[in-house]
């Protein structure tokens, strides 16, 4: 299966990020250590340069829901950073992003955290053959109400393969039972994006930074994981064992 080696460096670089992202690193730094990670690994950081983006990965600070770019900001005691990366290998991608809380976080930014790792894990309880992608949103939309969060509903997962975003979009709100079916051979995205406040975003000056309309706190999972008949493989969280994790990120 060629999409497990890209995958594997995302779940690689995403774990050693928790030992980066302190205060004092410049944005700018984190995207340079992506970059080198990646490269070392034979893999290709696919997002610079996908549609004119300019970073390696998307760094998105606070009230960046995504789409953020490494600068000249300098990170300070209890900032939350998501990054997100695609990765690619010989054509096939992987893609995964995990937020971090730069120093001590107050108990409300865990409790977002924690939310977006929630109802990330909660989605990929509902990625099996025999539901639907609208189970699936269903399952992360109700996980981020019970911790007191909104859903950003105007982003969401998606296929992914030979391309970085494929068919069909998975979207972190749904209905039961509705929606198309999960089947053995689908391969997707889950990647609830989570705001302490109102769900509305609009595009910052920089024409890429996705940010909350009431400038409230974000938080983002997302994995990549492929269906198979009799089980779903979770290709960018191998290493960890969700039944131990899965009521709280492993860096907590």
């Amino acid at each position: 299966m060629h999409i497990r080696r890209p995958c594997r460096i995302v779940e690689e670089l995403l774990l050693s990020l928790n030992g980066i992202i302190k205060p004092g690193i410049k944005t700018i730094d984190i995207d340079s250590y992506a970059r080198a990670f990646i490269e070392s690994r034979h893999g290709v950081p696919a997002l610079k340069g996908y549609k004119g983006f300019p970073g390696n990965v998307c760094i998105s600070v606070n009230n960046v829901a995504a789409h953020g770019i490494g600068g000249g900001y300098v990170l300070e005691e209890g900032d939350i950073v998501t990054v997100d990366t695609t990765v690619g290998v010989n054509g096939w991608y992987g893609d995964g992003a995990w937020t971090y809380i730069a120093g001590a976080g107050t108990p409300e930014k865990k409790r977002l955290v924690k939310a977006a790792w929630k109802a990330m894990t909660a989605g990929i309880s509902e990625a099996v053959p025999g539901r639907r992608l609208g189970d699936i949103g269903n399952a992360v939309e109700k996980t981020a109400r019970r911790y007191g969060c909104r859903v950003i509903e105007d982003l969401a997962g998606h296929g992914i393969g030979r391309d970085i975003h494929e068919e069909p979009v998975v979207l972190n709100v749904g209905k039961k039972g509705q929606g198309l079916p999960v089947v053995p051979g689908l391969v997707i995205t889950i990647e609830p994006i989570l705001t302490l406040g109102a769900k509305d975003i609009h595009i910052h000056t920089d024409k890429w930074s996705i940010i909350t309309g009431d400038n409230n706190l974000t938080a983002q999972f997302e994995c990549t994981l492929a269906v198979f008949s009799n089980h779903t493989d979770v290709l960018t969280l191998n290493s960890i064992n969700l039944e131990k994790y899965i009521d709280f990120p492993p860096m907590f």
